[in-house]
C-alpha cells in the first residue's frame, strides 16, 4: 500500500510534528521554570539569613565588648597588665567559637587579644578607622596562610567610648567562615555568596570557594535567558548540575552578594516527556490519516476499473464514507480528549495520592482481571447447563444455577464496588471509619495478587465494629500500599506469610507483619522516592510516603521497623468521639 502514498506530503508532515514537539516542549520547559525559580530564591532567601544572623552575632559580640569595664581599664592605663584583658577576650572566644578578638587602641597597638599574633593594626584602614570616628567598621577578606591557602575572615570593629564622646580605642571581632560552612545544613542546590562580584566568598560547595579566581572563570558558564529566568551551562566538576537555573541576591547589609544554582534536570525530563507525547498523538493521527485516505483512494480506483458494478460500489462508497466520517469524527473527539488529558497533567503533578491509588490498582490488575474472569466463565457455563436443564424440563436443576449465576454476580458485584471506592478521588472530610472494614476491604483488593503469589494471610476482623477518626477511601489505600510492599519484599523468600492485627486499647493501632529480609534503611523509609527496589521493578517509592501523609492528616502515626523475622509497620489512629 505504502506505493501509493504521496511522498510529498510525508516531509511537510514530519516537519509539522517536529514544530509542535518543539512548541510543546518550550511552553512545558517555560511552565517548569517557574516553580524551580519560586523553590531557588526561598533556599537562597534561607540561606541568606542564616549567614547574616552568623555574621550579625559577631557584629553584636563587638559591641558588648566595646562597653565591658575590663576592656576600658586597660586603654585607660587602669589595668597596666594585658593578662586579664587577653584572658576576657580568650573566654569570649571560646564561648562564642569566634575566630579572634582584639582591643586596639587608637594608634593601631594590639592592647589584649584572645589569640596573641603580634602583628599592630593600621589605624588607617577602613575597618579600623571607622570604629575610631563613631561608626561600625566591617571587612571581608581573604587572608593568606602559611601553607600557601587562604583563610575567609569577616571582622567587625565597635568604638570604645572614653570621656566627651572621645574614643579610646576599637575591639576587633572576627570570625572564620569556615567555621559556618561546616556547620552548614546540607541542601542539594550549589549556594555561594561572592565578595565584590568577584571571589567566592562562602560557599555550601568547598569546590567553588576560589581566591585568585573570578567565579564566572572558575564555573566557565555561559547563561541563556527564559521568560525572564537565567539558566547557566556550567563545567565544574562532578559536583555541580551541567545545566542549572541561576539566581543572584545582594545582601548589602554584609557587602555579599548571594548566588543559587539549581538543577533543570527535572524540569528538562517533564518537558522532553510532554514533547514526546505530543509527537507521538502527532504521529499516530498522521498514520490513521494516511491510512484513510490509501483507503479510500484505493475504493477510488476500484471503481473506475468496475464500471459496470457501478451501481453496487456507489453504495459501498457511502457505506465506507459514512464509516470514515464518523472515523474522522472518533478521532477529532479524542484528539479533544488528549488536549484536554494534557491541560488536566499539571494538575496530576499535586494529586500524588490519587495517583498512588492507580499505580495500587495497576499492580494489582491482573489478579483482580483473574478474579472477573473466574465468575464470568462460570456464569457462561452455569447459562448454558441451565438452558439445556430448561429444555429437558429439569426446572429445579436450572434453578440451582440461576442461583448460583446470581450469587457469582453478586461476588463481581463486590469486587467492582471496591475497585470503584478504593479508585475514587474522596473529597469528603474526615469521619466515623470502621478500622476492621477498611482492613478487610483492602485484603479483599490485594487478594488477587496475595493468591497469585503463593502469599499467605493471617487476618481476622473484630467481632464489634471499632470506629476510628479517618478518611475511609485514602485509609484503605494506606494499607492496600503496606500489604503490596510486604508482598513485594517477600518475593525472594521461601516462608510468604503476612499478619495483620488490630489491637484496640489506649491507643487504636493496626500492625501489618511479613517475613521479608526487613527494612535496610529504617530512617529513610518515608522519604519520598526512596526505594530498595531494584532498577527496572515497578514503583517509584512515593508509596510509604503517600501512606506517611495520609496518616498524618488523620492525625495519626505509622511507624516501620525490624522484627525477629521479617518487618513490621504500625499505624496509630485516633478513636472516633461521638458528640455529646
Amino acid at each position: 500500500m505504502l506505493r501509493f502514498l504521496h511522498t510529498k506530503w510525508i516531509f511537510p508532515f514530519l516537519l509539522g510534528t517536529l514544530v509542535i514537539s518543539a512548541s510543546v516542549w518550550a511552553v512545558a520547559w517555560r511552565a517548569a521554570l517557574q516553580p524551580l525559580a519560586d523553590q531557588a530564591s526561598s533556599e537562597l532567601e534561607l540561606a541568606s539569613d542564616q549567614l547574616t544572623r552568623h555574621l550579625f552575632r559577631y557584629r553584636e559580640l563587638a559591641v558588648v565588648l566595646a562597653r565591658h569595664p575590663v576592656l576600658n581599664a586597660r586603654l585607660t592605663g587602669e589595668s597596666p597588665s594585658p593578662q586579664e584583658a587577653d584572658s576576657l577576650l580568650q573566654a569570649m572566644a571560646d564561648m562564642t567559637g569566634a575566630y579572634q578578638l582584639l582591643l586596639v587602641d587608637h594608634t593601631g597597638r594590639v592592647m589584649g587579644a584572645s589569640h596573641r599574633t603580634g602583628v599592630r593594626l593600621d589605624p588607617t584602614t577602613p575597618l579600623i578607622y571607622r570604629a575610631l570616628t563613631g561608626a561600625l567598621g566591617v571587612e571581608a577578606k581573604f587572608q593568606p596562610l602559611d601553607n600557601g591557602g587562604m583563610r575567609r575572615v569577616y571582622s567587625f570593629a565597635a568604638p570604645v567610648m572614653g570621656e566627651r564622646g572621645r574614643h579610646k580605642g576599637v575591639v576587633v571581632a572576627r570570625t572564620d567562615l569556615l567555621d559556618f560552612e561546616e556547620n552548614w545544613p546540607s541542601t542539594a542546590s550549589a549556594l555561594f555568596f561572592t565578595l565584590n562580584s568577584e571571589r567566592v566568598f562562602v560557599s555550601n560547595r568547598l569546590d567553588l570557594v576560589s581566591v585568585a579566581r573570578p567565579a564566572e572563570r572558575f564555573l566557565n558558564s555561559s547563561a541563556s535567558h527564559w521568560t525572564g529566568h537565567e539558566v547557566w551551562t556550567v563545567e565544574a566538576g562532578p559536583y555541580l548540575p551541567d545545566r542549572a537555573l541561576h539566581l543572584m541576591r545582594d545582601l548589602s547589609t554584609v557587602g555579599l552578594s548571594g548566588e543559587i544554582l539549581l538543577d533543570t534536570a527535572p524540569a528538562e525530563r517533564s518537558a522532553a516527556l510532554l514533547a514526546a507525547i505530543s509527537a507521538a498523538i502527532c504521529l499516530g493521527v498522521g498514520g490513521l490519516l494516511l491510512a484513510v485516505g490509501e483507503r479510500r483512494r484505493a475504493l477510488d480506483e476500484k471503481l473506475r476499473i468496475e464500471a459496470a458494478a457501478n451501481a453496487r460500489l456507489e453504495a459501498r462508497v457511502a457505506e465506507r464514507t459514512q464509516a470514515l466520517s464518523t472515523a474522522n469524527a472518533d478521532l477529532q473527539r479524542e484528539n479533544r480528549e488528549r488536549r484536554e488529558a494534557e491541560a488536566a497533567l499539571k494538575k496530576a503533578q499535586d494529586d500524588l495520592v490519587q495517583a498512588g491509588k492507580l499505580s495500587a490498582l495497576g499492580q494489582m490488575s491482573a489478579g483482580i482481571s483473574h478474579e472477573l474472569n473466574q465468575p464470568l466463565m462460570a456464569i457462561r457455563s452455569f447459562s448454558e447447563n441451565a438452558t439445556l436443564f430448561l429444555e429437558r424440563g429439569q426446572e429445579a436443576q436450572a434453578g440451582q444455577n440461576l442461583t448460583r449465576i446470581s450469587e457469582l454476580a453478586h461476588r463481581m458485584g463486590r469486587i467492582i464496588k471496591n475497585l470503584r471506592a478504593f479508585s475514587r478521588n474522596e473529597a469528603e472530610p474526615m469521619g466515623k471509619v470502621d478500622l476492621g472494614h477498611v482492613v478487610s476491604t483492602a485484603v479483599e483488593l490485594t487478594e488477587p495478587r496475595l493468591k497469585a503469589d503463593r502469599i499467605a494471610l493471617e487476618w481476622a476482623p473484630p467481632r464489634t465494629p471499632v470506629f476510628a477518626t479517618a478518611g475511609e477511601v485514602r485509609l484503605s489505600q494506606v494499607f492496600v500500599n503496606l500489604i503490596n510492599n510486604a508482598a513485594d519484599a517477600m518475593m525472594d523468600q521461601e516462608e510468604r506469610l503476612i499478619q495483620i492485627t488490630i489491637s484496640a486499647s489506649d491507643t487504636l493501632s493496626a500492625t501489618v507483619r511479613d517475613t521479608g529480609p526487613g527494612i535496610k534503611d529504617p530512617d529513610r523509609i518515608f522519604e519520598p522516592f526512596f526505594s530498595t527496589k531494584q532498577v527496572g521493578q515497578d514503583g517509584m517509592g512515593l508509596g510509604l510516603s503517600i501512606s506517611y501523609g495520609l496518616v498524618q492528616s488523620f492525625g495519626g502515626d505509622i511507624r516501620g521497623r525490624n522484627c525477629k523475622n521479617g518487618a513490621m509497620f504500625t499505624v496509630e489512629l485516633p478513636y472516633w468521639k461521638d458528640a455529646e
